[in-house]
């Protein structure tokens, strides 16, 4: 594959018989290679995602009042748990 390198990482024996295979081999390069290096724009849903994070930040959405969010929604899942049967 052009731009690729090869590199040698180790493996369980389970692991490099399936990577002995080229087509499984090029398969999982390509996944290490965007998980480690994702790329907006050449994936939907990291191009999805930049796309609602710039429109939130546009909108004024902070990590501070994302963390109040998420902290009150905490606060209302344990109040909720809390008042269930203990048989669920």
């Amino acid at each position: 594959m052009a731009g690729m390198v090869d590199v040698t990482i180790p493996v369980g024996p389970e692991a490099a018989a399936a990577l002995a295979d080229t087509t499984k081999r090029e398969a999982i390069g390509g996944i290490v290679s965007r998980l480690l290096r994702p790329v907006v724009g050449d994936d939907p849903l990291l191009d999805a995602m930049g796309r609602l994070g710039a429109d939130a930040t546009a909108r004024g959405l902070t990590p501070q009042v994302l963390d109040a969010e998420l902290a009150a929604h905490k606060a209302e899942r344990r109040r909720w748990s809390s008042s269930m049967p203990r048989h669920w």
